[in-house]
């Protein structure tokens, strides 16, 4: 995939505004028509840029729970399995990993036991220590101002620039920097699929 160009950042800030957006109207905001932008949307899609279209809740209009933002110590090094475990619980919003791998939790907790939420959510041998901030109010206003797109090689994790290369392997399209990278990451799923045969 190329280098993501202005009409590319334009019509990602257009929908992350709002995602339903006819492409007609981006069409005419960006200078394009609505099937440019359809195609450009579908190769943006495509490449794992845009992920999904999905329905942003405020939950502050529901008045369910109390908004607070926990930031939780974890035992060991990694805290993937707890990331997930708060992720799938319905009362958290964001998480957040920090450098020092503490998870920082956006939930709106059902009643003011927060400790005993907590416990009730995740396994307690795996908190060392959490601390707890009541929020008066909660704005999540996503922006692209000042990023810039890079994807990611799928073998070796660097960035993937206008050298890098692209295969699709049965459904999935992946990104490389380097035809080294896509031969071993393809002889390696190869080795997998015959193996799981």
């Amino acid at each position: 995939m190329r280098d993501l160009d202005d009409i590319d950042m334009e019509i990602l800030q257009l929908l992350l505004a709002n995602a339903r957006r006819p492409y007609s109207e981006i069409a005419e905001t960006v200078g394009l028509s609505a099937p440019a932008v359809s195609d450009r949307v579908a190769r943006l899609a495509e490449a794992g840029v845009i992920n999904r279209f999905t329905v942003d809740i405020d939950r502050s209009q529901l008045r369910t729970g109390i908004p607070v933002l926990v930031t939780i110590a974890v035992t060991g090094r990694e805290p993937g399995a707890v990331r997930s475990t708060l992720l799938e619980a319905d009362a958290v919003e964001h998480v957040f990993t920090t450098a020092e791998a503490d998870l920082v939790v956006f939930a709106r907790v059902p009643d003011n036991d927060i400790a005993g939420w907590l416990g009730d959510t995740v396994d307690t041998d795996a908190v060392a220590d959490f601390e707890v901030e009541l929020l008066a109010d909660a704005v999540w206003s996503p922006d692209l101002a000042g990023t810039e797109f890079a994807l990611s090689c799928a073998q070796c994790g660097n960035t993937v620039d206008s050298e890098g290369t692209a295969a699709r392997i049965e459904d999935s399209l992946y990104q490389f920097c380097c035809p080294s990278c896509e031969a071993r990451f393809t002889d390696k799923y190869e080795q997998l699929q015959e193996g799981a045969d």
